[in-house]
């Protein structure tokens, strides 16, 4: 099953469809795909198995969530204009990188979301 999915994240090259979300706009996709990966952690650690499996899900919210959410890149400028017009279109100003920003609510304890 590991090489299986080994496979799998060697050919992955963005997020397949997914009937759960059919519309344009995918963020309920990535918060899902984002709780998805940190389950199969918590899941996988108890029973003390490798966790590699569940990297396909962190992939898939890499891909699915907007650039702004993700990261902020100090580098290059084309990237970070692109990146502040996202956070415009979001009106998401101040710009934060929500993954980081639910990071440290699951270390506060105070995330939302059931994992």
């Amino acid at each position: 099953m590991a090489e299986d999915i080994q496979q799998k994240l060697e050919k992955y090259r963005t997020a397949p469809f997914d009937a759960r979300f059919p519309n344009q706009n995918q963020t309920r996709n990535c918060w899902q795909n984002y709780l998805d990966y940190y389950r199969c952690q918590k899941a996988l650690d108890a029973k003390g198995v490798d966790t590699a499996p569940c990297d396909w899900y962190k992939r898939v919210y890499k891909s699915l969530c907007p650039l702004s959410w993700v990261n902020i890149p100090s580098s290059p400028i084309s990237v970070s204009i692109r990146i502040v017009h996202e956070c415009h279109l979001l009106s998401t100003f101040p710009c934060v990188a929500q993954i980081e920003k639910w990071d440290t609510q699951r270390e506060d304890g105070t995330f939302p979301g059931k994992i």
